[in-house]
Protein backbone atom coordinates (compact mmCIF):
# COMPACT_ATOMS: atom_id res chain seq x y z
CA UNK A 1 0.00 0.00 0.00
CA UNK A 2 2.82 2.35 0.84
CA UNK A 3 4.01 2.13 -2.91
CA UNK A 4 0.73 2.54 -4.53
CA UNK A 5 -0.25 5.72 -2.75
CA UNK A 6 3.55 6.96 -2.68
CA UNK A 7 2.57 9.74 -5.15
CA UNK A 8 0.32 11.27 -3.37
CA UNK A 9 1.74 10.87 -0.30
CA UNK A 10 4.95 12.68 -1.75
CA UNK A 11 2.92 15.37 -2.47
CA UNK A 12 1.02 15.76 0.59
CA UNK A 13 4.19 16.30 2.61
CA UNK A 14 5.70 18.79 -0.09
CA UNK A 15 2.23 20.77 0.80
CA UNK A 16 3.34 20.81 4.47
CA UNK A 17 6.79 21.54 3.75
CA UNK A 18 5.49 24.70 2.01
CA UNK A 19 2.87 25.74 4.01
CA UNK A 20 4.98 25.24 7.85
CA UNK A 21 8.18 26.87 5.94
CA UNK A 22 5.58 29.88 3.73
CA UNK A 23 6.87 28.74 0.29
CA UNK A 24 5.34 29.91 -2.02
CA UNK A 25 5.52 26.77 -4.79
CA UNK A 26 6.27 22.87 -4.41
CA UNK A 27 9.69 23.44 -6.54
CA UNK A 28 10.92 25.61 -3.50
CA UNK A 29 9.48 23.33 -1.17
CA UNK A 30 11.17 20.02 -3.19
CA UNK A 31 15.12 22.34 -2.80
CA UNK A 32 14.50 23.13 0.52
CA UNK A 33 14.03 19.29 1.34
CA UNK A 34 17.05 18.23 -0.83
CA UNK A 35 18.89 20.86 0.33
CA UNK A 36 18.19 19.44 4.39
CA UNK A 37 17.92 15.92 3.45
CA UNK A 38 21.59 16.53 2.01
CA UNK A 39 23.02 18.23 5.08
CA UNK A 40 21.72 15.63 7.51
CA UNK A 41 22.97 12.57 4.51
CA UNK A 42 26.40 14.26 4.89
CA UNK A 43 27.36 13.60 8.87
CA UNK A 44 26.08 10.29 8.49
CA UNK A 45 28.10 6.76 7.24
CA UNK A 46 26.68 5.02 4.52
CA UNK A 47 25.27 2.07 6.79
CA UNK A 48 23.71 4.76 9.36
CA UNK A 49 22.16 6.85 6.17
CA UNK A 50 20.66 3.77 4.73
CA UNK A 51 18.71 2.78 7.91
CA UNK A 52 17.49 6.82 8.24
CA UNK A 53 16.18 6.14 4.44
CA UNK A 54 14.96 2.69 5.25
CA UNK A 55 12.27 4.44 8.33
CA UNK A 56 10.89 7.57 5.12
CA UNK A 57 8.37 7.09 2.68
CA UNK A 58 9.37 5.56 -0.49
CA UNK A 59 9.84 8.60 -2.42
CA UNK A 60 11.43 10.45 0.41
CA UNK A 61 13.99 7.76 0.48
CA UNK A 62 15.17 7.92 -3.05
CA UNK A 63 15.26 11.90 -2.52
CA UNK A 64 17.46 11.70 0.22
CA UNK A 65 19.69 8.57 -1.27
CA UNK A 66 19.69 10.36 -4.78
CA UNK A 67 22.76 12.11 -6.45
CA UNK A 68 24.92 10.51 -2.99
CA UNK A 69 28.67 11.16 -3.45
CA UNK A 70 29.56 7.90 -0.90
CA UNK A 71 32.94 9.06 -1.40
CA UNK A 72 32.55 12.97 -0.25
CA UNK A 73 34.00 12.63 3.51
CA UNK A 74 31.54 12.80 6.72
CA UNK A 75 31.22 16.00 7.87
CA UNK A 76 30.07 16.23 11.95
CA UNK A 77 26.88 17.69 13.06
CA UNK A 78 27.34 21.62 13.76
CA UNK A 79 25.21 24.10 15.41
CA UNK A 80 21.88 24.59 13.50
CA UNK A 81 22.49 28.07 12.00
CA UNK A 82 26.03 26.75 10.09
CA UNK A 83 23.50 23.56 9.26
CA UNK A 84 21.03 25.55 7.58
CA UNK A 85 23.15 28.50 5.58
CA UNK A 86 24.93 24.98 3.94
CA UNK A 87 20.89 23.79 3.17
CA UNK A 88 20.64 27.53 1.92
CA UNK A 89 23.38 26.70 -0.56
CA UNK A 90 21.64 24.18 -2.75
CA UNK A 91 20.76 26.18 -6.20
CA UNK A 92 21.87 29.31 -4.19
CA UNK A 93 20.02 31.33 -6.76
CA UNK A 94 16.91 29.52 -6.56
CA UNK A 95 16.90 28.80 -3.15
CA UNK A 96 14.18 30.28 -0.83
CA UNK A 97 14.95 28.27 1.94
CA UNK A 98 14.09 29.85 5.27
CA UNK A 99 16.01 30.28 8.47
CA UNK A 100 14.22 27.73 9.95
CA UNK A 101 14.31 25.31 7.14
CA UNK A 102 15.88 22.14 9.08
CA UNK A 103 13.18 22.62 11.80
CA UNK A 104 10.36 23.25 9.28
CA UNK A 105 11.53 20.00 6.77
CA UNK A 106 11.19 18.45 10.88
CA UNK A 107 7.87 19.46 11.14
CA UNK A 108 5.99 18.22 8.16
CA UNK A 109 8.95 14.70 8.11
CA UNK A 110 7.48 13.85 11.64
CA UNK A 111 3.61 14.23 10.40
CA UNK A 112 4.92 11.68 7.56
CA UNK A 113 6.60 9.11 9.35
CA UNK A 114 5.98 6.14 12.14
CA UNK A 115 6.51 8.28 14.96
CA UNK A 116 8.26 4.97 16.99
CA UNK A 117 10.39 4.28 14.23
CA UNK A 118 11.73 7.45 13.07
CA UNK A 119 12.83 8.32 16.68
CA UNK A 120 14.33 4.49 17.40
CA UNK A 121 16.60 5.13 14.36
CA UNK A 122 17.60 8.94 15.41
CA UNK A 123 18.19 7.74 18.78
CA UNK A 124 20.97 5.02 17.34
CA UNK A 125 22.70 7.47 14.88
CA UNK A 126 25.48 9.10 16.30
CA UNK A 127 25.20 12.68 18.71
CA UNK A 128 23.68 15.62 16.75
CA UNK A 129 21.47 13.11 14.38
CA UNK A 130 18.29 13.89 16.86
CA UNK A 131 19.07 17.16 17.75
CA UNK A 132 19.01 17.79 13.58
CA UNK A 133 15.36 16.45 13.68
CA UNK A 134 13.94 18.29 16.64
CA UNK A 135 11.38 20.99 16.75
Amino acid sequence: MELQYASRDFESFLADVKDVSGLATRNQAYTTVQGVFQVFRRRLDLKDAIRFANVLPPVLAAIFTSDWDTDEPQLPFLDRQSMTQEAQALRKDHNFSSETCIRDVAIALRRHVDEASFNRVLASLPRGASDFWSV
